[in-house]
């Protein structure tokens, strides 16, 4: 369930930065009914793939007003056992700046305490984060 006052805004990271293939939509390219910096064209309807889809900011009280992903540069999600991290490939550094190191490598302990691990990817390059990188 999100969180009480998380709403998506403006921000459309979920649209651009994933790899959605039910959709056809490749990694890091808008998806058809995304506008940039404004949201989905069709939110209202948009199909049940995309309105069952999370991020953590969305869910998680843990993670503060930075860490709404169009500020942050960078969306997280869980599934199953794997966080994944998902950068702007034109914010290749997202992930390194702070707070978001130091709570990358929290989340990355969380992940591994439960069994799972954290992802980042940037563009096309991929890399495990461990808690102590």
């Amino acid at each position: 369930m999100p969180l009480a006052g998380r709403s998506c805004g403006t921000c459309t990271l979920c649209c651009d930065l994933p790899e959605i293939a039910a959709l056809d939509k490749p990694a890091n390219r808008l998806c058809r009914h995304g506008i940039a910096e404004k949201g989905c064209s069709i939110y209202e309807r948009r199909p049940a793939l995309c309105r069952d889809f999370l991020c953590l900011w969305r869910t998680d009280p843990s993670l503060g007003p930075e860490w709404k992903p169009d500020k942050a540069g960078l969306m997280i999600y869980r599934q199953g056992p794997q966080t994944t991290v998902l950068v702007r490939p034109d914010q290749p550094d997202a992930a390194a700046r702070e707070p978001y190191a130091s709570g990358l490598r929290l989340l990355a302990g969380q992940a591994e305490a439960a069994g799972g691990y954290l992802i980042i990817y940037v563009g096309e390059k991929v890399r495990r984060l461990r808690p102590i990188d």
